[in-house]
């Protein structure tokens, strides 16, 4: 099988049982997005969907969080994996994009990667959620699920190689929709100790998959 013969069983099959992928973030606009995105590093959605509600209503836009400070942030964001830092980057994220953008979220990746707490995966993130770019950020389950596949080669070792090898293979309009495909899958079916093969509808082109059958 070709790569170009992979990728498109991938997509067609992820296009015919997951077509409207999404985000499991629970959020109404780019500022809210952004510190949800913020906070879920190294920390499970579920989690920082309990947290953020008493955030936003305490501190409803950019505006109010940039004048926050760390003692009345802290105890909303403690239950949070690395609070003390997710703390200090919201309210250093809020203060730039008051200072330096008008008090609007930035919609392109090097911008926001200006912000505190913003890498190039959440600048990716952020894109292509709220604005569909191509862009495409690469956790650790788009790593996994993308090396097992074999849509990447196994000598992409960095994120940033992934994120090319992946851009370089899925037409533009489908990418930010990819992500969340990627990112699902591995969530719930290529999960990391125990991919659950059995339930999964990628097997005829996962080249994880045949090695498991040459083994047996």
């Amino acid at each position: 099988m070709t790569q170009k013969e992979r990728y498109k069983f991938v997509i067609d099959y992820f296009q015919k049982y997951s077509p409207q992928a999404e985000t499991e973030l629970i959020y109404d606009d780019p500022y809210e997005l952004l510190v949800a995105v913020i906070l879920s590093a190294q920390c499970t959605d579920k989690r920082v969907n309990i947290t953020t509600p008493a955030i936003f209503e305490k501190y409803p836009d950019v505006e109010s969080l940039s004048k926050a400070s760390f003692e009345k942030l802290f105890p909303f964001i403690k239950s949070i994996s690395y609070p003390n830092n997710k703390t200090k980057h919201l309210i250093g994220m809020a203060k730039k994009v008051v200072e330096e953008f008008n008090g609007k979220i930035p919609m392109t990746v090097e911008e926001l990667m200006q912000l505190p707490g913003v890498g190039r995966k959440t600048a990716n993130v952020i894109t292509s959620v709220i604005d569909h770019q191509p862009n495409m950020a690469v956790d650790t389950h788009v790593f996994r699920v993308s090396k097992r596949i074999g849509l990447v080669s196994q000598t992409a070792s960095t994120p940033l190689a992934i994120e090319k090898e992946l851009i370089k293979n899925i037409p533009v309009g489908l990418i930010h929709k990819a992500h969340h495909w990627l990112i699902l899958h591995g969530r719930y079916v290529c999960v990391a100790r125990a991919p659950k093969c059995e339930q999964c509808g990628l097997r005829p082109v996962c080249k994880y998959y045949q090695q498991i059958i040459k083994l047996a």
